[in-house]
């Protein structure tokens, strides 16, 4: 049977400042961020399974990604806990603001490794995560691949 890869996109928005960062980015700011999520796997040849044909059904990746990373960064500010923005932070909290606090520099580079790690806990055991691509601008955007982190 054929190894077939399977790719679908999510977007959500998210702001992040980089402490100790010498340029605008030590800002707090927003992206519009584009995840690309690509899986590998056969597709099922049993044409008793009403998801026959399939290697994951778009819809149960969907759930895995919206639940791990969509719904839980979506309008959120991102911060690095082991900075002095956990101040702001517990502020932006205190007055109802959703912020996630992550023990790495909210980086696409870190994001992106994180995103990978909670997205492949989450998979069929026959499906491996094949890539991320985390587009963070139009123009600028992370990548992450299994077969570079083996």
């Amino acid at each position: 049977m054929s190894t077939i890869r399977i790719t679908k996109q999510f977007n959500f928005e998210t702001g992040h400042a980089l402490y100790g960062y010498d340029g605008k980015c030590k800002n707090v700011h927003g992206h519009s961020y584009k995840l690309s999520v690509t899986v590998i796997g056969s597709p099922i040849t049993d044409s008793s399974n009403v998801k026959f044909g399939m290697v994951i059904d778009f819809s149960d990746l969907k759930k895995v990604v919206k639940e791990e990373i969509v719904d839980a960064f979506d309008h959120a500010t991102v911060f690095n806990k082991n900075t002095p923005h956990v101040e702001l932070a517990k502020e932006l909290q205190d007055r109802g603001h959703h912020v996630i606090l992550v023990d790495y520099q909210p980086t696409s580079e870190m994001m992106v490794i994180d995103f990978a790690e909670k997205i492949k806990n989450r998979l069929p055991e026959n499906i491996n995560l094949h890539s991320l691509r985390l587009q963070e601008t139009e123009t600028s955007f992370a990548e992450w691949f299994a077969s570079d982190n083996l």
